[in-house]
């Protein structure tokens, strides 16, 4: 049948990829998590155990049809219904619910001729008559139901989907429908599964070798583009609306198919799939940008793995679709289907949404693999910064705090808003400023909108925005706590989007909490049971961030002497810590910390990476006192 996004050109080019990636082996657990009319699932159910999904109904019937079907079907039943429902003389059916609602005598509607909607309602009622009556098990009443849809499909009076009918008679709706089985030309050769349910509830369930990808990439809602097919596949008599008769569509409009949910969908869905390859078709056309599928995946991807690459495809268009496309002058633009894929790595590391000095996701694999080995019930991260860190750990409760209560206001905000609400808010500010890369009146228009607000009442997304737009996405305020910071060379982009949603999914999952404090009031409350991190500003480097002269606090000697009594004391309780320094830059040695260290005879871990920054050789250590 026809139906949009179907894969049915795209089955060479999935099935090479696969044996290019050797991904080919019998028996793989292969998961079509939008399976649609199930023609991937269909093609490859003679050598993969199927995992098929869709939350239509219609296509649930469809993908159980396919994907279940035997040879010995209709046994109990005695005899062909093929054969039984193609003779059955219905012309005096008239009680039907889709004689009366979508053909033209009753309602006026012209989607089916009288004739065929009558033989639709004889067969869909008897479907459920011989299940009741238990003449078929379920796996035929889906191979039945899944038949009709494909009849169907060949008589609608239709322009492809339905979402409305045409008006004058197409010549094949005026011909007599035949009642013709499920196209499925395979056995399949496993125990294979078929889901109705969100995607991202599913995922959480299930688990395999292959994960197909094959969402909605347009603002186009299925359920409103099929719901005749999806009235007539539940048979539930709704009540409908409208010309066109459309039914209710309840929870079943898809977030997949509208801007900002669709990003946040998608990093979900990626995180919590325990799958070891995920694939994914997606359209030049879709919603979600190329660049922003690609960073996301490479979060997630095992190094190295990450492959895309371009076919050319003629999509499905709308008759409005068509019509603008002559408006813009675009109608022989070329249109591309993009293949992606990864090897899920086992545990992925996150990133702060802002570009954070001394930020530590480069030694976020030496923090965690160095840490205790014990069930951590509270993670205080006290100088948290971009928050990095935080949101990398595991343990019942994460503290996050910074002095810098700004930031903090800002990372609490992206936590519990709405990602959706976070995502317009940006989109509407930067349109409303014009804010774009190097624009530096736009940019300084609104620098003072923020700092001509009072303090406590500012929006953190303004903030947010001027640090993308802002010189290096550095945080800088002077003593008045006005953001003062130049105009950049960049702006909000694919990347930081992806950083953004993929903060919010993640916090949101976790029991963490957000606090600007002098880090020494948290010692009371600390117990053996939990786990101190700090990450101060270094003595050996100097940031904007610790001069002092920023509205808040600066690091000097001073504020270090009291960092290293306070671990002190955490020591004498029998607290474990991990503290992130440097001991030497450009020849220059912290005296001080190594001798704090050698006294209390703590370890010292080095990172062998060297990262160089502002031109300089960087020899990070994480000091440990267990």
């Amino acid at each position: 049948m026809r139906y949009i996004g179907n894969k049915t050109k795209l089955l060479t080019e999935l099935e090479n990829f696969l044996i290019k990636n050797k991904l080919n082996k019998k028996g793989s657990v292969f998961c079509d998590l939008f399976a649609g009319t199930c023609t991937v699932g269909d093609y490859f159910k003679d050598r993969f155990e199927i995992i098929a999904n869709d939350t239509l109904y219609f296509s649930f019937a469809i993908s159980n049809g396919k994907l279940k079907y035997k040879k010995d079907f209709f046994k109990n039943l005695g005899f062909d219904p093929f054969d039984y429902f193609n003779n059955y003389y219905t012309d005096n059916y008239k009680e039907g619910f889709c004689y009366k609602t979508f053909a033209p005598t009753v309602s006026g509607r012209q989607y089916f001729s009288d004739e065929n909607a009558k033989m639709i309602d004889f067969i869909r009622n008897t479907i459920d008559e011989w299940f009741d009556e238990k003449k078929i098990d379920e796996n035929e009443k889906y191979y039945l139901i899944g038949s009709l849809i494909e009849s169907i499909s060949k008589i609608a009076n239709v322009a492809g989907v339905y979402s409305a009918y045409l008006k004058i008679w197409d010549p094949r709706a005026t011909k007599k429908m035949v009642f013709i089985p499920l196209e499925t030309d395979k056995i399949s050769k496993y125990q294979n599964e078929v889901y109705q349910e969100d995607t991202n509830e599913l995922i959480k369930k299930i688990s395999g070798d292959i994960l197909y990808l094959d969402p909605p990439y347009t603002t186009t809602q299925y359920i409103s583009q099929y719901h005749v097919l999806e009235t007539i596949a539940k048979n539930d008599l709704p009540q409908v609306h409208g010309k066109g008769a459309h039914r209710d569509n309840g929870n079943q409009i898809s977030n997949w198919c509208k801007k900002g949910n669709v990003h946040e969908e998608f990093e979900k869905l990626i995180s919590n799939a325990k799958f070891k390859h995920i694939i994914l078709s997606y359209s030049d056309a879709g919603i979600m940008s190329k660049e922003f599928i690609e960073k996301t995946l490479k979060r997630y991807a095992k190094e190295g793995t990450y492959q895309f690459k371009k076919i050319d495809f003629v999509k499905y268009k709308s008759t409005r679709a068509v019509n603008r496309e002559k408006k813009e002058n675009t109608k022989n633009k070329k249109h591309y289907e993009w293949l992606f894929y990864i090897e899920k790595k086992q545990d992925p590391q996150y990133i702060s949404p802002l570009n954070y000095i001394g930020g530590k996701f480069e030694v976020i694999d030496l923090i965690k693999k160095n840490l205790p080995n014990q069930e951590i019930e509270t993670f205080y991260d006290l100088f948290g910064g971009g928050s990095t860190v935080s949101i990398n750990m595991e343990a019942k409760k994460v503290v996050y705090n910074d002095i810098n209560w700004v930031v903090r206001d800002l990372l609490q905000k992206i936590t519990h808003d709405e990602f959706v609400d976070t995502y317009k808010y940006i989109e509407k500010t930067i349109k409303k400023y014009q804010l774009e890369k190097e624009n530096k009146e736009a940019y300084l228009k609104f620098r003072q909108h923020y700092n001509s607000i009072e303090k406590g009442s500012r929006n953190p997304l303004d903030l947010y925005l001027l640090i993308c737009f802002g010189f290096e996405h550095q945080i800088r305020f002077n003593s008045k706590l006005e953001f003062n910071n130049p105009c950049g060379n960049s702006g909000y982009n694919e990347e930081m989007l992806s950083k953004l949603v993929s903060y919010c999914c993640k916090t949101k999952s976790m029991n963490i909490v957000f606090k600007a404090m002098d880090y020494k009031k948290f010692e009371k409350d600390i117990t053996q049971n939990d786990f101190v991190y700090c990450d101060p500003p270094y003595l050996m480097s100097c940031g904007a961030y610790n001069d002092g002269k920023r509205g808040f606090n600066g690091w000097d000697e001073l504020q270090e002497e009291e960092l290293l009594n306070f671990l002190t004391r955490l020591n004498e309780k029998g607290i474990k810590f991990m503290l992130s320094n440097m001991m030497d830059r450009n020849n220059k040695i912290n005296s001080r910390l190594k001798e704090w260290v050698s006294k209390n005879q703590y370890n010292i871990i080095k990172n062998k990476k060297i990262t160089v920054r502002n031109r300089q050789n960087r020899h990070e250590i994480l000091i440990i006192n267990y």
